[in-house]
């Protein structure tokens, strides 16, 4: 895996865009044309990291001309395809901003809906502003699977989350600070957050056709795959650790408060 990376001098990177891709040559020049004048009107420093997830088309010299017209333009290369839960998670620890955002490379997500989830993230007492498909673009088939594997997902986890498989989202970074890692974890990551107790909300956003490339999913690779994950995530429900801490004094003289702050000046001084 290789990485291309820019020094954004004194700009405070705000908002990290993660972006997976796979043979998508004819999709990213628009689609990081859209994401530019979205982000245009808000007052914050961004990156958008594209992640090429092996494609075998021209994809990757799309990427390093974009990078190099614009450097907020970055992009990880995979040196094969491992699927796009691997991608968005080498986007995430790429990712320097305190809000992170996904989309879709496929052009079906409609970057015009970003700001107004990073205002519904910033005004209401939420973790992740998750987003629900006003009018899916796709074909019967996909819609069918799509709708079976979400109230199949729901059902089995305990967890009420409308439109698991839209790739359109927003969320501060600490949500994904333990989050497990596994084949598959892309279809559950509302649930997966949610699970961590992280508080979720909802808006719906635009949806797009596909104009152009072929889509990456089927049945086979979408469906039934996804309703076996659902198995094992419903298992890592009951095994999951949460637990908050709370300050409490630990001797006469020794606030917790003092000792937090020791440890806390630790950590940060071992991760520097």
């Amino acid at each position: 895996m290789t990485a291309h990376r820019i020094t954004s001098g004194n700009t405070q990177i705000y908002l990290s865009i993660v972006i997976p891709v796979k043979d998508e040559e004819a999709n990213i020049e628009q689609l990081a044309g859209e994401v530019s004048a979205a982000l245009s009107t808000l007052d914050m420093g961004w990156e958008c990291i594209w992640v090429d997830d092996g494609s075998q088309d021209g994809t990757l010299s799309v990427l390093r001309t974009l990078h190099q017209s614009d450097p907020r333009h970055m992009f990880i290369a995979l040196e094969r395809n491992h699927g796009q839960s691997t991608a968005l998670a080498a986007g995430f620890r790429r990712s320097r901003g305190s809000i992170i955002a996904t989309l879709d490379g496929d052009g079906q997500n409609d970057p015009a809906d970003l700001p107004a989830l990073i205002a519904r993230l910033e005004a209401e007492d939420a973790d992740m502003v998750n987003g629900v498909r006003r009018k899916r673009r796709d074909s019967f088939v996909r819609r069918i699977s799509s709708r079976i594997a979400n109230g199949f997902r729901n059902l089995l986890t305990r967890e009420n989350v409308s439109d698991v498989g839209c790739s359109l989202r927003v969320m501060r970074k600490e949500c994904l600070e333990g989050i497990p890692l596994f084949e598959g974890m892309h279809r559950f990551l509302p649930t997966l957050i949610g699970m961590m107790g992280w508080r979720i909300t909802e808006v719906p956003v635009n949806h797009r056709p596909r104009v152009r490339g072929e889509t990456k999913y089927g049945i086979n690779n979408r469906l039934w795959v996804g309703l076996m994950d659902t198995f094992a995530v419903c298992w890592m429900r009951g095994r999951i650790i949460r637990h908050r801490e709370v300050k409490e004094v630990v001797s006469s003289t020794t606030p917790a408060e003092d000792v937090c702050g020791v440890v806390y000046k630790a950590h940060m001084r071992g991760v520097e």
